[in-house]
């Protein structure tokens, strides 16, 4: 099915304004990737929050973006429209849980969620294509998210960055 083109209905309405990632889903190309950027600031905000805190925000998050992420979809006539990017900003971070704000640890943290995020390897593949609604569109992310939190806490354990 066609995306359908965003126009200023979509916009105005706040489930899909929080979908759209406030904005950063609505760029012409890589939109996923515009969406993960604009979560860096979140997570640097999230940073200084104890691990509880963080983790609360992180389950506020994924709580508002199921239905958001669901409702925009339908007003979209696509469950999962390019432009949907509040999967990105959870799984990024989901991916940067418990992990000290560096470039370093951002710019590995960014490359393992896109990387996870568009290559989808099992099980992830089979979350997306099986998960429908609000919950596929956001779930999928949550994985990629644990899947690159994995690797980037075993490099910074190792102390490889």
């Amino acid at each position: 099915m066609a995306e359908r083109r965003i126009d200023s209905r979509v916009l105005s309405d706040p489930w899909c304004l929080i979908a759209v990632g406030f904005g950063s889903g609505l760029a012409p190309k890589a939109p996923g990737t515009f969406g993960t950027l604009a979560a860096i600031p979140v997570y640097l905000a999230f940073s200084y929050l104890p691990p509880a805190f963080y983790t609360a925000g992180v389950l506020l998050f994924f709580a508002l973006g199921v239905p958001a992420c669901g409702c925009c979809g339908r007003i979209l006539g696509k469950t999962d429209h390019s432009a949907i990017v509040w999967d990105e900003v959870v799984g990024f971070l989901v991916t940067m849980w418990g992990v000290a704000a560096s470039w370093q640890s951002l710019l590995l943290g960014f490359v393992l969620f896109r990387f996870f995020d568009i290559v989808k390897p099992w099980p992830i593949r089979v979350i997306d294509r099986r998960t429908r609604g609000g919950w596929g569109v956001m779930l999928d992310d949550v994985v990629a998210g644990a899947f690159s939190a994995l690797i980037l806490h075993l490099l910074v354990v190792s102390r490889t960055i």
